[in-house]
């Protein structure tokens, strides 16, 4: 049997994403060969500038997505937040990992301990929008790179925002001032999981990855992405979606900030086509509310 190949971006995160799946693979197909395939993208050439300036959901993912459409790797390894919620041709999500910790965490001082007028990074809309709602006082600066770089760009006195998952997965949860509630700080669109892509008509690696896929987590990821979906945009607007297995919570703002929606719906009644159809009716009256 011909090695199983998966195409990753290259930076720390990502390739112990993969690794993480590989190993998952290996375990559930014994004897089974994995190898990975590096891929730069977009997303990790353009670090000097913002994310929404230049495509927002997308630029971490569609030269990996290449990578498989073209034969050079089998599947793709994604963080499922970076998706965007459109399908791209020829390509399925054959599988879902579980889920980890959804949440936002500050590294290096909780909020309790900011000052009036810290500064904290970011490259989020959705994080600044929520953390200015909380507290009008911060000053918002620009955050880019991989994580040992933006770990390095913590503001003196201040405080930097990342996704509790990309800290986990690294073992280094230990840096972490604050975990931010998900009722007050609520998530992107599949925060802390891992989505992996393969071919439509692939059945031999579909089949693989069937092994592997944790229908709770895909059944949640599903209706959040089925919110975005409706709203039809990424990172260009501050958006985020949550739900538990029992309730989704969802946010959108406009983009100067003046106007905040929050809203929710019970999931755990029902089946997934008809709370994916809740999840759209959701989505358009945060649109109604906000303006758009």
């Amino acid at each position: 049997m011909t090695a199983l190949r998966i195409a990753t971006r290259g930076s720390l995160q990502a390739r112990t994403q993969a690794e993480h799946v590989a190993a998952s693979l290996r375990t559930a197909h014994p004897g089974l060969e994995v190898e990975l395939v590096f891929v730069d993208t977009m997303g990790d050439r353009r670090q000097d500038v913002p994310l929404h300036t230049i495509g927002g959901q997308g630029v971490f993912v569609k030269e990996v997505q290449s990578a498989v459409l073209d034969g050079r790797a089998d599947l793709a390894v994604h963080s499922a937040k970076d998706l965007p919620s459109t399908p791209a041709d020829g390509l399925r999500i054959a599988a879902f990992g579980e889920r980890r910790d959804p949440r936002d965490v500050l590294v290096g001082r909780s909020l309790d301990e900011l000052d009036r007028g810290a500064t904290v990074a970011t490259g989020s809309v959705r994080r600044r929008a929520q953390l200015s709602r909380i507290r009008p006082d911060l000053n918002f600066v620009e955050l880019r790179g991989n994580i040992p770089t933006r770990l390095e760009k913590i503001p003196t006195s201040g405080a930097i925002v990342m996704a509790a998952a990309a800290l986990e997965i690294l073992g280094w949860t230990d840096r972490i001032a604050q975990y931010l509630s998900v009722d007050t700080m609520i998530p992107a669109v599949g925060q802390g999981c891992v989505a992996v892509e393969c071919r439509v008509g692939d059945d031999r690696t579909n089949g693989l990855l069937a092994a592997i896929d944790h229908s709770v987590s895909r059944d949640s990821v599903e209706r959040e992405r089925a919110f975005l979906a409706e709203l039809g945009s990424g990172c260009s607007l501050p958006v985020g979606a949550f739900d538990d297995g029992e309730s989704m919570r969802v946010y959108l703002a406009s983009d100067d900030g003046g106007h905040h929606h929050v809203d929710a719906m019970t999931t755990s009644n029902g089946d997934q086509g008809e709370l994916i159809g809740r999840a759209r009716e959701l989505a358009r009256r945060a649109r109604v509310a906000v303006g758009g």
